[in-house]
C-alpha cells in the first residue's frame, strides 16, 4: 500500500530538513524524485547520493518565490517525464522573528511569495500534469504556527494559514479530477527554520514544557506522515490538515 513504483514526486525545498527527508521517503518508496530549491550545486550533490542509493532522482533549481523560475521548472518538469503524480510544497522561510507592528512589506512580501504564492502558483502550473496522469497527490507543508500563532512569527503564521485553506479550497475544487491535497502541520522540527529555538535551551525548554512528548521532532517524523498521504496507503485523504507536533497544541 505504501510502494511509489512507476510514480514521479516532486519535492520543493528538497536539499535538506523536511523536504530532504521526504525525498527520502518517497524515492526508498519507489518513486522517480524531481528535486528542487534554489542551489543547482546543492541539489547535484543530492541526486548523486540518491543514485548511490538506487534512487531515480534529478535536481532542478528554482527559487519558490520567483514564479518564472517555477514556470521554467515546470516546464522542464513536462518535456523530460510529460506527468507528475506527486507534488510536495515544502519550501518555506522566516528570515527573521520580527513582532507583526515592525514587520516590513518587503519582509511581509518575501514570506509570503516564498510560502504560499510560490505554492498556490506551483500547484496551479502542475494541475494539468497531474490530469495528464488519471490524478495524484498533494502535499502542503503548512505549520502548527497556522492555526496557534507564537510571539515574533505573524507574518510566517498567516501564510501558513492560508496554506491550509489552500489546502481545503484545492481538494474540494480538484477532487474531481482525482487529485488529493492535504497539509500536514509540523510543530517543532529541528531543521535550520528552528534553530533559534533548539539552539537556545531555555527556549527548547520551554516548547518542551507545552508538548506531551518531551523532545523536539525530527524531519522523518513527517516523511512518514507524507509517505502516507502520497501513497494508496492514503487514497481516502484529501482536504486533511494533520498536525505532528509531539502533542504541543492539545
Amino acid at each position: 500500500m505504501f510502494e511509489l513504483n512507476d510514480k514521479i514526486a516532486l519535492v520543493t525545498g528538497a536539499s535538506k530538513g523536511i523536504g530532504e527527508a521526504i525525498a527520502w521517503a518517497l524515492g526508498k518508496a519507489g518513486a522517480t524524485l524531481i528535486l528542487s530549491s534554489r542551489k543547482q550545486a546543492a541539489l547535484d550533490e543530492l541526486s548523486q547520493t540518491f543514485a548511490q542509493a538506487g534512487i531515480k532522482a534529478i535536481g532542478i533549481a528554482a527559487n519558490t518565490g520567483n514564479m518564472a523560475d517555477l514556470e521554467n521548472l515546470v516546464a522542464q518538469i513536462k518535456n523530460q517525464f510529460g506527468g507528475l503524480d506527486i507534488l510536495v510544497n515544502n519550501a518555506g522561510t522566516n528570515p527573521q522573528m520580527t513582532p507583526i507592528a515592525e514587520v516590513s512589506l518587503p519582509l511581509y512580501d518575501k514570506i509570503m511569495d516564498v510560502n504560499l504564492k510560490g505554492a498556490f502558483y506551483l500547484s496551479q502550473l502542475v494541475y494539468p500534469l497531474l490530469q495528464s496522469r488519471g490524478g495524484g497527490s498533494i502535499i502542503n507543508i503548512a505549520s502548527i504556527e497556522g492555526i496557534t500563532p507564537s510571539a515574533g512569527l505573524g507574518a510566517y503564521s498567516i501564510s501558513k494559514a492560508g496554506m491550509i485553506m489552500l489546502t481545503k479550497v484545492m481538494a474540494n475544487e480538484w477532487g474531481k479530477d482525482k487529485i488529493r491535497v492535504n497539509a500536514i502541520c509540523p510543530g517543532y522540527i529541528k531543521t535550520k527554520l528552528t534553530e533559534a529555538v533548539w539552539a537556545d535551551e531555555q527556549k527548547l525548554q520551554a516548547v518542551l514544557n507545552q508538548q506531551i512528548i518531551q523532545e523536539i521532532g525530527k524531519p522523518q517524523d513527517i516523511a512518514g506522515i507524507a509517505l502516507l498521504l502520497a501513497s494508496e496507503a492514503g487514497a481516502y485523504f484529501t482536504g486533511s490538515i494533520i498536525q505532528v507536533d509531539g502533542g504541543f497544541t492539545v
